[in-house]
């Protein structure tokens, strides 16, 4: 049952594969069903006219039989003398006079039973054509008319002709056609299925080989089927033409990002230099320029740092950002990340650790920096007068290290994306409350140039824990 379920789950009711199943085992259906219908209805006219002709001739030659007898003997005994030639042990003929009383009947009617004959004897009427007619377990074939001798109207003719064995297997072949109809359907289905599975397996190729590639794969990427079908092989060319186009893109943008930091932050850190001088000589400056001037060199500090991001994540994307991997004490590292942190926060930041001194291998610096902005991050959003809790722990042959706050929380729908580059859970926040929206991407880059992972766990109005995931 579990399994039956699964493969339920695994099937996918908007796949190209599922519809073009479906449309042509359709399509297969009405055909092979048309046939059957088509066959089924001629096999039972085949089988009502291979009796017509019998019915039609008694029908014809009884008004002249009864004419000649007539003549020899009273109308009744010729009437009944013309039946009794007539019949054999599948035809059965009767007459009824115009008030509907039989005046002449076969002989033969002990074949039947009680309720068949009188079933059949209640019919007031017989069709003009001959039709299929069941009574009890018996099939007939039914025709009648007006029986007139020289000019004479004498009553109503009733002719049948008992075709129960033809009938039964008649319907036994009709029942065998729609089994081996279905079975055939069936058969087909599963046939289409896999073929057109196989059919479309290159395009699931290209999809598997286009949904691993990344922004640094692009340059050397490049789509190869296996004898694929030439729309296919068409698609994979294309594809390839995109990726090309992709990566010149990328490299350009990267190289203007790269190049347009590296340019503005020479001449930023001096402006930031020179504002930092005069402040220091404040005794000559007025309250609004001193104002001013602090607004400015606070400014030019936020860029200087916006800019060594972007060109940090530009290094990380071109593939020139190198790590210092050496084996270190993360309990000293956390310590002193910490110390540092108090002295420009202001915050009770604590540090919970449950293991003994554990080493890892890990560039110390860029570590530093992710513990030192996911703290950032944390004082950013949450109150004053609530601690950031820093934890230290050891999973099998990893690290774990926490931010843990108890501030406003990430709504649900965010978590997902807030690795992402300027992307921000509130756009209404400026730099000053909110950053520029490349914090956590650093970070992710950072942990993941390191061999480690981050993620976050968030609750609306209870806080957050940022989780970083080193191999020891």
């Amino acid at each position: 049952m579990n399994k039956t379920r699964q493969i339920w789950r695994n099937i996918d009711l908007f796949s190209l594969r599922l519809r073009l199943t479906i449309g042509i085992a359709t399509v297969s259906a009405i055909g092979n069903g048309s046939i059957a219908i088509w066959t089924s209805w001629r096999m039972q006219q085949i089988l009502i006219d291979s009796h017509k002709n019998h019915i039609e001739q008694i029908a014809a030659r009884l008004p002249q039989d009864v004419g000649l007898y007539s003549e020899m003997m009273l109308p009744e005994t010729g009437l009944q003398k013309a039946i009794n030639n007539l019949t054999n042990t599948k035809t059965f003929l009767w007459v009824k006079n115009p008030a509907r009383k039989v005046v002449a009947q076969s002989p033969n009617w002990n074949s039947l039973s009680n309720s068949t004959v009188a079933e059949l004897m209640s019919k007031s009427e017989m069709p003009i054509k001959p039709e299929v007619y069941k009574a009890g377990q018996h099939y007939f074939v039914l025709y009648g008319g007006s029986l007139q001798v020289q000019g004479k109207v004498l009553g109503m003719l009733f002719v049948v002709q008992d075709i129960t064995r033809d009938q039964t297997m008649f319907l036994a072949m009709v029942r065998t056609l729609w089994i081996a109809s279905i079975l055939v359907i069936i058969v087909i289905t599963f046939a289409l299925a896999y073929y057109i599975k196989r059919s479309l397996h290159p395009l699931r190729q290209l999809s598997q080989m286009t949904e691993v590639i990344s922004a640094k794969d692009l340059a050397q990427v490049q789509l190869h089927l296996d004898n694929p079908p030439s729309e296919v092989k068409e698609l994979a060319q294309t594809f390839n033409m995109l990726l090309s186009r992709l990566s010149q893109s990328w490299e350009q943008e990267q190289e203007f990002v790269s190049n347009v930091s590296h340019e503005l932050r020479t001449p930023l850190t001096i402006v930031h230099g020179y504002l930092q001088s005069v402040l220091r000589r404040q005794n000559n400056l007025t309250p609004t320029q001193q104002e001013a001037l602090e607004t400015a060199s606070s400014e030019a500090k936020h860029t200087i740092r916006l800019l060594q991001d972007l060109l940090d994540l530009a290094r990380a994307d071109s593939g020139y950002f190198h790590f210092h991997i050496q084996s270190c004490v993360l309990n000293d590292l956390v310590a002193e990340v910490v110390g540092m942190a108090k002295k420009y926060s202001e915050r009770t930041i604590q540090i919970e650790e449950n293991t003994s001194p554990l080493k890892a291998k890990v560039d110390y610096n860029r570590l530093k920096q992710v513990l030192l902005n996911l703290i950032d991050n944390a004082v950013k959003y949450s109150e004053p007068n609530t601690p950031i809790i820093l934890k230290l722990n050891q999973q099998g042959q990893q690290a774990i290290l926490q931010v843990c706050d108890q501030g406003y929380g990430i709504p649900l729908q965010h978590q997902s994306r807030i690795f992402e580059r300027f992307y921000r859970v509130d756009e209404a926040r400026n730099h000053t409350t909110g950053g520029s929206g490349l914090g956590l991407s650093i970070v992710k880059t950072l942990v993941e140039g390191m061999g480690g992972d981050v993620k976050v766990l968030s609750k609306l109005g209870e806080g957050s824990v940022f989780t970083v995931i080193l191999p020891i």
